[in-house]
């Protein structure tokens, strides 16, 4: 059923008369007649009674007449949204982001976006690494947050934070007064890491971390991929955790976060998206995050001891 049918019917329906709706479609009355004829031999009903008197619609026409109208509105909403989400004006966002302590930056960076796109849902999941990675490549993810380096072949990637490490020591620990901690001074302690596969990257940065250091404390990975499950362990006597810095927001009884004195131990933080996805959510989200990363480093004072580590 032609959507010009359904116009050009309920034109004549409101005007009762078929040359003032074919002025009122800036139209020839020939072609309104013909196609308001074509529409009630699809229906196989009369819409109209004619007369050379009048024009009169039919119970039929009366009841079509609401639904025409209804449909007529739906059809310029659908338009509507279309050509919003042409413009980056409406649609849907889907992002991906690892389980554990989630970054500030990501919070910011869709607060942001929330703020100059209000018409676009924003649908968050959490995923580990390797699926999201999966999930962006396949189309079912708009864009992954991951720490680098990833596997991501095929996939852009735009650097949004870098995620220092923190030491969760419980209070009665030597280390606990200390401004800092180094690895080589854990002893024996156990260290608490959270899952491998929330986040390969930081897991692997650790244990690199741990090696230069000639640490030889147990490594013990969490069954749980909450920081509150690794700080309840902490507060137990269980370890130290080593942690993003991120997870500074959390915290548990008898129990305080320290840097951890070692420059290399960092992880970049980056959106991982199709490279030949032009949706415009995606463009104005990346946008968005290139921007607070040049505002990050603008307003970081670096050592010239870590030049290299952020250069």
């Amino acid at each position: 059923m032609e959507l010009r049918r359904l116009k050009y019917f309920v034109a004549v329906a409101e005007e009762l008369n078929f040359r003032r709706a074919a002025e009122t479609l800036h139209v020839a009355q020939p072609a309104v007649s013909q196609q308001v004829r074509k529409l009630e031999l699809e229906l196989g009903v009369d819409l109209f009674q004619r007369s050379k008197r009048a024009v009169v619609l039919t119970a039929p026409g009366t009841v079509f007449l609401d639904e025409a109208r209804r449909t007529l509105r739906q059809a310029e909403a659908a338009a509507q949204a279309a050509r919003q989400a042409g413009e980056g004006t409406r649609g849907r966002l889907r992002i991906a982001y690892p389980p554990g302590p989630l970054p500030l930056r990501l919070s910011e960076t869709i607060t942001r976006f929330a703020v100059r796109h209000p018409a676009i849902q924003v649908v968050p999941e959490t995923l580990r690494a390797r699926q999201a990675v999966t999930d962006v490549s396949s189309g079912r993810i708009d864009v992954a947050l991951v720490g680098l380096p990833a596997l991501a072949p095929g996939l852009a990637v735009t650097v949004l934070s870098q995620e220092r490490a923190v030491a969760a020591v419980p209070d009665r620990h030597p280390l606990s007064g200390q401004p800092e901690v180094r690895l080589d001074r854990f002893g024996q302690t156990p260290v608490i890491l959270l899952p491998r596969h929330d986040n390969p990257a930081f897991h692997d940065g650790v244990l690199a971390a741990l090696r230069r250091a000639g640490a030889s404390a147990n490594v013990i990975e969490t069954d749980e991929s909450t920081v509150d499950h690794a700080m309840l362990m902490v507060a137990a006597g269980t370890g130290i955790a080593v942690l993003p810095e991120s997870a500074t927001r959390y915290g548990a009884p008898a129990t305080r976060f320290l840097p951890v004195g070692d420059p290399e131990l960092a992880t970049q933080m980056a959106l991982l998206t199709r490279a030949d996805d032009c949706a415009a959510p995606v463009a104005g989200l990346l946008h968005i995050a290139r921007e607070g990363a040049a505002a990050n480093l603008r307003s970081v004072r670096v050592p010239a001891a870590n030049a290299r580590l952020t250069a």
